[in-house]
């Protein structure tokens, strides 16, 4: 029989009651790992319930203690590294290394936590004015002092997607505790064993009860969340339809709100470029994880005589993709997540094909092993600007080109999009690095860097429709989500 996952609610396991339930599969074999609740509103509440009650507590921690079991948790990581990484590679169907990548992204998030007690400081001037004495006999102001503290907000929730099922989660919750908060965490139900146990894990490291909490569920537990009264902040990763309800949704209920989205990210590739760096680079960008992250590069635009080499090398190097199980031996792409993202990845083609683009490489015709959910890599040239190809989220491992005579219309692509996640150019040109830098209207830019992800000390800078919110994960930002600034005014007699 097939084990159903718990929730972890006050410091333990919690077994789902009302037998409402989806398969939790592996998306290289189409194995039914477990199955997982859905939607058990009365788990959503208790979590909240727990959270709510450990945050009085857990907020008069002193934040050097916060931070030290954050230390622990951060060595159990280490310690658990290779189980971690496994279960991404069967829960997910990352290759062995992008689920190791995975995890270390992560750990890396944790570590900046650890350092809360700095990154919390706030500001202090003293004698900013000088007030009238209330004493009549003497003259002589009095001095006042004026502070800023942050401090927590109270419980948080995440929601969080199945393509990095360690490292997103640990975007939000680490940092949220280490300032002070509580925290429910409500995992993809596709990749909801990886976010149980890096859970357990903080538990483990003595992570008080109730501090954090997991929930399982689809579309009515996080209407639930993130309209519950305890609520006070909500971080969300996922497509821009459902980030736009929730930040509508949870902003007017007078929550704090952060939403990354989803993204159509270009990558110019100029002429002078180095050119073994640009087909490795929009390969990895293009192909890693299956396609399946908003990080992706799926349009290359390719200015002038760029194409002449990039269009047949591109070809070539996606040729030579190995597609299997993640961790079998040679493998160099795995599964999507499951049947339906298949079928859009394969609408997505014929949809390609129909708008006169020319298929170069043909994803849906590949050898792989396993009865998973794989797709090749897939490479179109010529595709019009208008089409789906050119402006829509494929999300799965398809690239498509496209071929402009000069840099400033290759930047007129990058601006045309509704998104703005990252933007890439490859060039030896400083010139055109710099031009493309200011110019190209996205948040995070790559100079011949083919997946330019910030590490966490610095935020994950979405722009356009690929974000909603005013502050962002991750760095600074982080810190200015999960606490508010409190400032004191004083003066002593």
């Amino acid at each position: 029989m097939t084990n159903t996952i718990n929730y972890f609610i006050d410091g333990k396991r919690v077994t789902p009651t009302d037998g409402i339930t989806c398969s939790d599969i592996n998306p290289a074999t189409g194995e039914v790992i477990a199955e997982v609740a859905m939607d058990e509103i009365s788990a959503a509440d208790a979590a909240i319930a727990s959270a709510k009650s450990a945050f009085p507590e857990w907020r008069d921690t002193p934040v050097g203690a916060r931070c030290q079991v954050l230390f622990k948790y951060k060595e159990l990581l280490e310690q658990h590294f290779d189980e971690l990484a496994q279960m991404v590679v069967s829960e997910h169907g990352k290759t062995l290394q992008e689920a190791r990548g995975d995890v270390r992204r992560g750990i890396d998030c944790v570590e900046f936590a650890c350092g809360a007690p700095s990154l919390m400081m706030g500001r202090t001037l003293p004698r900013i004015a000088v007030s009238s004495s209330f004493s009549r006999e003497s003259d002589e102001g009095i001095p006042l002092d004026s502070s800023l503290e942050r401090v927590p907000l109270g419980v948080c929730v995440g929601i969080t997607p199945f393509n990095f099922p360690i490292m997103v989660p640990l975007w939000m919750w680490p940092i949220a505790i280490a300032c002070g908060n509580t925290f429910v965490l409500k995992p993809s139900e596709k990749v909801s064993m990886c976010a149980l146990r890096e859970v357990e894990l903080a538990a483990e490291a003595g992570l008080p009860d109730g501090v954090l909490n997991i929930v399982t569920g689809g579309k009515d537990m996080v209407n639930h969340l993130i309209k519950h009264n305890d609520v006070k902040a909500v971080s969300f990763v996922g497509s821009t339809p459902v980030a736009k309800y929730i930040y509508s949704t949870a902003s007017q209920m007078g929550k704090r709100v952060q939403c990354m989205a989803g993204a159509k990210n270009i990558m110019i590739i100029m002429a002078d470029a180095n050119q073994d760096a640009a087909i490795e680079g929009v390969i990895g960008s293009s192909m890693g994880n299956s396609g399946q992250r908003c990080l992706a590069g799926s349009v290359a635009v390719v200015v002038g005589d760029a194409a002449s080499w990039f269009v047949p090398k591109i070809v070539d190097a996606a040729k030579q993709i190995k597609v299997k199980a993640g961790d079998q031996a040679g493998c160099g792409m795995g599964p999507l997540i499951d049947q339906a993202s298949v079928d859009r990845v394969t609408n997505a083609i014929e949809n390609g094909i129909d708008s006169g683009a020319e298929l170069l490489l043909d994803g849906r015709i590949t050898e792989h092993s396993g009865e998973g959910f794989f797709v090749g890599p897939t490479v179109f040239d010529h595709v019009p600007p208008d089409s789906a190809l050119a402006e829509e989220e494929i999300f799965g491992p398809v690239l498509s080109i496209m071929r402009v005579e000069t840099l400033e219309d290759a930047i007129v692509v990058t601006n045309r999009s509704k998104y703005g996640n990252m933007a890439v150019m490859f060039t030896d040109s400083g010139y055109a690095a710099s031009k493309f830098k200011d110019t190209a209207g996205a948040g995070m830019i790559g100079i011949n860097v083919g997946v330019p992800a910030p590490m966490a000390v610095f935020p994950f800078c979405g722009w356009k429709e690929s974000f909603f919110g005013t502050l962002h994960s991750n760095g600074e930002d982080a810190v200015r989500f999960y606490t508010e600034g409190r400032i004191i005014v004083s003066r002593w007699f």
